[in-house]
């Protein structure tokens, strides 16, 4: 099985002010765990996320490049593997296709795992412009309420079928068919 994670408030804490540094980089209680036993039951996980920072300036990608270190290195302490990490380093105004709510990272995350649908994959967001670029690439959407994801649930207008969890470990509990619910 094939999971596509948002990092931003999903994995991590979300800042306003843009996660800038691996010191600034803190895990969400419950999602290395999870992530860890998704990976012992054999599925492949892969994050989706817009990095806009790098076009504002705000950190280089070799900064990039080390916060995804640190996330991977604290991931491991719990068996956990990232297969992928697909980053989006436009601005919200470039105009590209690969940042959400655009699908093009889903469409690239498909080509390369040679899937010719992605229906049958799942993804987890905490924003609405997360559940849109799955839901348009053809993904199962979950909304984790962690992150942005409380706002999300009370603006509405989710992608048909999204189902909401409070974070990312209970969403790994459904998949698991460990939910202790």
């Amino acid at each position: 099985m094939l999971a596509i994670l948002d990092r931003d408030g999903v994995i991590n804490y979300d800042s306003s002010a843009f996660v800038k540094s691996p010191d600034e980089w803190q895990a969400l209680p419950g999602s290395l765990e999870a992530i860890g036993r998704l990976s012992q039951a054999g599925w492949r996980v892969v994050i989706a996320t817009n990095q806009s920072g790098l076009a504002r300036g705000l950190f280089s990608m070799q900064t990039l490049n080390a916060i995804h270190l640190k996330m991977r290195r604290e991931l491991a302490k719990f068996g956990g593997i990232i297969d992928a990490i697909f980053v989006c380093p436009h601005g919200p105004d470039d105009g590209c296709t690969c940042r959400k709510p655009s699908p093009g990272m889903f469409l690239d995350i498909a080509r390369r795992y040679e899937h010719p649908s992605l229906h049958n994959v799942v993804a987890v967001g905490d924003s609405l412009r997360d559940l849109q670029a799955a839901s348009e690439a053809g993904c199962k959407t979950w909304l984790v309420e962690t992150g942005n994801g409380a706002k999300t649930l009370k603006n509405g207008g989710l992608p048909e079928g999204c189902i909401v969890k409070p974070d990312l470990a209970a969403v790994v509990d459904d998949w698991l068919g460990t939910s202790t619910c």
